[in-house]
C-alpha cells in the first residue's frame, strides 16, 4: 500500500484505534468520565488528521473505497456530528446506571461505519458500512433498558427497527445481486459501462435490481412508505441516539445515495425518476401532516424529518437534469443545515433529560422562555430554520432546493415544497408559541432551571451559531462545496 493510501486511511485507522482503545481502558477501569473523555479525544484527533489527508486527495484506495473532497466533507461532518452526541451522552447517562462505557464503544463503531459509508464506492463497502453502523445502533437505542427508571420504550424502539432494518439490508442485498448478474461489476463507477458493454443497459432485471436498492436506501431516509418506523424509534431512543439517527445516519446514506445515482446512471430508466418523485411528494406532504398532530416533541421531530428528506429528494432528483455541480453544492448545503438544526434542537431536549425521564412532550415545554431563556431561544432559533425563515441556514437551505428545482423544472415537487412549507409553519410554530406562554406554577425540581454541563452548553452554542452564520454570511461554506462538486 502507499503512503498516500495509508494517509487517505488515517481517519478510519485511528476510529478504528480509538474503539479499541476504549474498550481495553473500560475492561481494566470502569470509569464514565474517563471514557467519555477518551472518545471525545479519539473524535478530535481523528477530525483534525484531515490537515494531513486533504492533500492526497482523491484517490482510489483499492475498488472499495475513494477519498476525495466529497467523501472528506461528509467524512469530518459525521465526525463533528459525533462529537456532538458524546458530548450530550455523558450527562444523560451520568445518573442512569454505573457503568455506560459500552455506549461509547458502540457510537464509536457506528461513527467508523457512516465514514466507511460516505467514502465507499463500491457495494461491498456500501453495505459494510451500512450493517456496521446499523447493528451498533440496534444497541444503542436499546441500551436504557436495564435502567431502574427506563427512558420510554428503548425496548420496543430497537426491536422494531431491528426488524424493519433487518428487512430493509435483505430487499438491498438482493438487489445488489441482481446488479450484479446483469453487470458482473459491484464498482459503482463501472456499472453503466458494464452494463452498456454486456447490451444490458435497460434490461427489466437491472430496473428491479436498483428499485430495490432505493427501496432499501429509502428505508434508511425514512421516506414515505418505508417510513413506518421513524416515530416510534425516535420516540424510544435516548433523545443522543435520536440525535444521531436524526443527523449522521441520514447524512451518510444521502452522501452514498446520491454518489450511487450518479455514477450508475440510474437515471437513464424514467422509472427511477418517477419512484423517487412520488416518495419525495410523499414524505412532504405526509411528514408534515402527521408532525401537525403530534403532541409528543421527539416525534414532532421524526415527522419533519421525512418532510425535510423528502425536500431533500428534489434536488437528487433534479440531479437528472441539472448539471452534476448545481445538485451537489445544493444537496450538501441542505443536509449541513439540517445536520446542525436537528443537533442543536436534540441538544435542548437532551438539556431537559435523562436515562430515567424524558421532558419531550409539547406541554412539557410550556412557559420554557420563562424558566430558561437560553435554551427556549436556541430552540425557537432551529424551529425558525426548520420552517425556512429568513437569516437561518434554513432558509439558504431551501432556497437551494428551490433553485435546483426550477432549474430541473420539477414543477409539481416544487408546488409540494411549497404546500408542505406552508403546513410545518403552523407545527413549528405552535411550539414557540407554547414556550412564549407563562410557566406552569408549582413545578418541584424542574430540569429547565438546572444547571446545564460544558458539553451540552458548547453543543448548545456552536450549532446555534452555525445555524445562523450560515443564513446570514452563508459565502464561506459555498465556496467550500464549489470546489467540493467540482471535484466529484
Amino acid at each position: 500500500m502507499s503512503s498516500d493510501a495509508l494517509i487517505d486511511l488515517l481517519q478510519i485507522i485511528l476510529l478504528t484505534v480509538t474503539t479499541v482503545v476504549v474498550m481495553i481502558t473500560a475492561a481494566f477501569k470502569r470509569d464514565h468520565g474517563l471514557i467519555n473523555s477518551l472518545t471525545q479525544a479519539g473524535l478530535f484527533i481523528t477530525l483534525l488528521i484531515f490537515v494531513f489527508i486533504e492533500p492526497v486527495t482523491p484517490l482510489q484506495v483499492t475498488p472499495l473505497l475513494i477519498f476525495d473532497d466529497y467523501s472528506l466533507f461528509f467524512s469530518n461532518l459525521i465526525i463533528v456530528g459525533a462529537i456532538a452526541v458524546t458530548a450530550l451522552a455523558y450527562p444523560y447517562f451520568e445518573k442512569h446506571h454505573p457503568q455506560n462505557e459500552e455506549f461509547y464503544m458502540l457510537l464509536l463503531t457506528a461513527t467508523l461505519g457512516a465514514v466507511v459509508l460516505v467514502c465507499s464506492n463500491h457495494f461491498v463497502s456500501f453495505f459494510l458500512g451500512m450493517e456496521i453502523t446499523g447493528i451498533s445502533l440496534y444497541a444503542m437505542i436499546a441500551y436504557p433498558v436495564h435502567a431502574s427508571k427506563a427512558a420510554k420504550y428503548p425496548l420496543e424502539a430497537a426491536i422494531k427497527y431491528l426488524i424493519m432494518s433487518g428487512i430493509a439490508s435483505a430487499v438491498m442485498l438482493f438487489g445488489m445481486a441482481l446488479m450484479y448478474a446483469m453487470t458482473g461489476t459491484f464498482e459503482f463507477n463501472t456499472l453503466a459501462a458494464s452494463a452498456a458493454a454486456q447490451g444490458s443497459e435497460l434490461n427489466p432485471m437491472l430496473l428491479i435490481g436498483l428499485l430495490m436498492i432505493i427501496g432499501g436506501i429509502a428505508f434508511k431516509l425514512s421516506l414515505v412508505p418505508f417510513h413506518i418506523w421513524t416515530p416510534d424509534v425516535y420516540e424510544g431512543a435516548p433523545v443522543p441516539v435520536t440525535a444521531f439517527l436524526a443527523t449522521i445516519s441520514k447524512a451518510a446514506m444521502v452522501a452514498v445515495t446520491l454518489r450511487l445515482l450518479l455514477a450508475a446512471q440510474a437515471f437513464e430508466f424514467g422509472q427511477i425518476t418517477l419512484v423517487l418523485s412520488l416518495m419525495a411528494a410523499a414524505s412532504m406532504i405526509l411528514g408534515n401532516l402527521l408532525a401537525v398532530m403530534q403532541n409528543n416533541v421527539k416525534r414532532l421531530f421524526a415527522y419533519s424529518s421525512i418532510a425535510h428528506l423528502g425536500y431533500l429528494m428534489v434536488v437528487v432528483i433534479a440531479a437528472a437534469v441539472v448539471p452534476d455541480m448545481l445538485s451537489i453544492e445544493s444537496m450538501s448545503y441542505y443536509i449541513t443545515a439540517y445536520f446542525v438544526m436537528s443537533l442543536a434542537g436534540f441538544a435542548v431536549t437532551s438539556a431537559l433529560s435523562n436515562a430515567g425521564k424524558e421532558l419531550d412532550m409539547v406541554s412539557d415545554y410550556q412557559g420554557l422562555f420563562w424558566r430558561n431563556p437560553w435554551l427556549a431561544a436556541v430552540m425557537i432559533t432551529v424551529l425558525l430554520s426548520l420552517a425556512g425563515i429568513p437569516l437561518t441556514a434554513g432558509f439558504i437551505g431551501k432556497f437551494y432546493i428551490f433553485t435546483t428545482g426550477v432549474q430541473g423544472q420539477l414543477w409539481f415537487l416544487l408546488t409540494m415544497l411549497i404546500i408542505g412549507s406552508a403546513i410545518g409553519l403552523y407545527y413549528y410554530l405552535r411550539l414557540i408559541f407554547t414556550m412564549l406562554q407563562p410557566a406552569v406554577d408549582g413545578l418541584t425540581s424542574d430540569p429547565a432551571t438546572a444547571q446545564i454541563p460544558f458539553g451540552t452548553h458548547a453543543v448548545l452554542a456552536s450549532m446555534t451559531l452555525a445555524i445562523i452564520c450560515l443564513g446570514v454570511y452563508p459565502m464561506p461554506l459555498i465556496n467550500v462545496l464549489q470546489s467540493l462538486a467540482a471535484s466529484f
